[in-house]
């Protein structure tokens, strides 16, 4: 594990890291760190919508932890926007936008993520360049540089799957 990050240099990250986005109850994500993505997106396999004090609010629901529907957290935030965001394979979605607090490699600071269903994909969270920037350098042989996570659900409360490749 590196040093942590300070709040006068940048991080470095690899390509993929494990974070923490504390305000919906998500204490251990694996998220893919992209560039090539604007936008920072995390998996919902739900999202429910309703008005709170006048503002909308977003109800969701995450597996966090890849191949273990057993663990759910469901959270809420409130939706700052409605974009149409365009996936890896060109199609585009009008998706929900939150904002929350990003932890990583021992920093936090305020991000923007939008909320689909990434259910098929391998990461479930992708962290964009618009989180990143003047935050964070990208050393894209680097791997888990802000440090490794070895039994991610142990942090849900939740023991080993039967699942041998977990």
């Amino acid at each position: 594990m590196t040093d942590e990050c300070t709040q006068m240099q940048p991080c470095v990250l690899g390509w993929r890291e494990w974070l923490a986005l504390p305000e919906l109850g998500l204490p251990r994500i694996k998220a893919k760190v992209d560039t090539g993505a604007r936008t920072s997106t995390l998996h919902a396999f739900y999202v429910d919508t309703f008005h709170h004090k006048g503002q909308l609010h977003a109800r969701f629901g995450v597996h966090p932890i890849q191949h273990r529907d057993d663990i759910v957290v469901h959270a809420e935030a409130a939706v700052i926007d409605r974009r149409n965001v365009s996936d890896s394979g060109g199609h585009r979605e009008e998706r929900y936008v939150i904002r929350t607090t990003l932890d990583l490699g021992g920093r936090q600071w305020p991000i923007e993520l939008t909320l689909t269903n990434r259910e098929s994909m391998l990461f479930r969270m992708l962290l964009g360049r618009t989180a990143i920037a003047g935050n964070a350098l990208v050393d894209p042989a680097g791997s888990f540089v802000t440090g490794r996570v070895r039994c991610p659900w142990q942090a849900y409360g939740a023991g080993p799957s039967a699942d041998p490749s977990d």
